[in-house]
């Protein structure tokens, strides 16, 4: 599947900008985006937009448009089918994930719509499961839209910090900032998970709480909270900076 895309969009932009819809329509069809790679996808052609080959904001729109087709027919999918649905061995089998969903969906349905395009493995399921519980069309199209919307930016991002510093012009301070940018960019995304981990405050069923206690994570997770704002600041006053954001800039110029 990656092999074909890479194909595919380097014949014309016209091709990229269909993969990239077709990737966000695939990643947020019901089930489908379950076992698509589609964040590593996203990032993929995001590191195309990044070095210029692809145009930000049409790639945006295609986004968009990808997401919404995925949601709206996920939706319907779950409306039509919803008896079926539930006794599928599929669905049985993540019948877990399922549970947890509809319950989302019962307590604060917006806020999980919403949410819930960010998620992995939520994202292909929320849609479809919101159409099995006949969710009211206006309780939907609200947080679907704002999610649709930032959505692509989102998962293209990392891919756009890759491929704007490639186009950083090489000297003997060039590669040192680009490992500072990789040492950084995983510091803050450590952080954050760690973090995100000790906010849950779910450890009863959860098989990583055995490598990751409470006790470990109260300390680990400001640890690292502390060393990705330094590495933040080393990179913002790095010589190159100048340099990298004039090119982040010319990329949503264009």
């Amino acid at each position: 599947m990656e092999a074909f895309l890479q194909h595919f969009i380097t014949q014309s932009a016209t091709y990229a900008l269909l993969a990239v819809g077709l990737v966000a329509f695939l990643e947020s069809l019901a089930l489908v985006g379950l076992i698509l790679p589609g964040a590593v996808l996203m990032t993929g052609l995001g590191a195309l937009i990044g070095s210029g080959e692809v145009n930000f904001w049409q790639a945006w729109l295609a986004g968009i448009v990808g997401c919404l087709l995925g949601d709206w027919i996920s939706f319907w999918l779950g409306w039509r089918f919803k008896k079926p649905l539930h006794n599928w061995s599929f669905i049985q089998k993540n019948k877990a994930l399922l549970d947890k969903t509809e319950h989302a969906l019962h307590q604060h349905s917006m806020v999980t719509i919403l949410v819930g395009r960010f998620v992995g493995p939520t994202r292909p399921l929320i849609p479809m499961v919101a159409g099995m519980l006949n969710l009211p069309v206006a309780k939907f199209i609200v947080p679907n839209l704002i999610g649709c919307l930032f959505w692509p930016p989102v998962y293209f991002l990392p891919g756009i910090l890759a491929g704007a510093a490639i186009d950083i012009p090489a000297d003997d301070r060039s590669s040192s900032f680009k490992w500072l940018l990789l040492g950084t960019a995983l510091l803050v995304w450590l952080a954050g998970w760690f973090i995100w981990r000790l906010w849950r405050k779910k450890d009863a069923d959860d098989a990583l709480a055995r490598y990751l206690p409470r006790g470990v994570l109260v300390w680990l997770a400001p640890l690292l909270a502390v060393l990705a704002a330094a590495a933040l600041y080393g990179m913002f006053n790095h010589p190159l900076m100048p340099v990298y954001l004039e090119i982040l800039a010319k990329v949503v110029s264009r």
